[in-house]
């Protein structure tokens, strides 16, 4: 499996929008990007997460952020899940799974004692030139937003 390490550059990625648009890391050539991956739509977490940023939006894109979400779901799940949360920012489906595990974010997981394969809560933080600027592993579903502003605090 790829391990991406801060300082690689960003693979680059296609996949379809909740809107069937093609979305790749080429279209956030030149603006920095907050790429996370989460397990499933409309779950207690991923909601949790997704409404974080969503709360912090306009500061993200004041400070020259763009925000992108990865999951399995389909584009109509997607549809649903930024509708019922009012998400301002794109969410790709990756039903394949073919973007998630490009970087690392499918592995092994456990709940309730049951060891199984998923998608690993993963955010990435992409800078203009498509070099990875920090990677968090261990996202804190209601607090990214402070989670991110904090790594982004220790690089300078």
């Amino acid at each position: 499996m790829v391990q991406l390490k801060i300082g690689d550059k960003a693979p680059d990625f296609k996949g379809k929008n909740q809107n069937g648009k093609d979305i790749s890391l080429k279209d956030y050539k030149g603006r920095n990007l907050i790429l996370y991956f989460y397990p499933k739509d409309s779950t207690p977490g991923c909601t949790a997460e997704a409404c974080d940023l969503r709360d912090n939006y306009h500061m993200w894109i004041n400070k020259g952020y763009d925000i992108l979400g990865i999951s399995p779901d389909n584009e109509k799940s997607h549809q649903n899940f930024i509708d019922k949360n009012n998400l301002p920012f794109d969410l790709i489906s990756d039903p394949e799974k073919i973007i998630i595990k490009t970087y690392g974010a499918w592995g092994e997981k456990k709940m309730y004692g049951k060891t199984y394969e998923g998608v690993l809560r993963k955010t990435f933080v992409i800078n203009k030139n498509g070099i990875v600027e920090n990677i968090f592993e261990k996202v804190k579903t209601k607090e990214h937003t402070k989670q991110i502003l904090n790594g982004l605090d220790t690089e300078s």
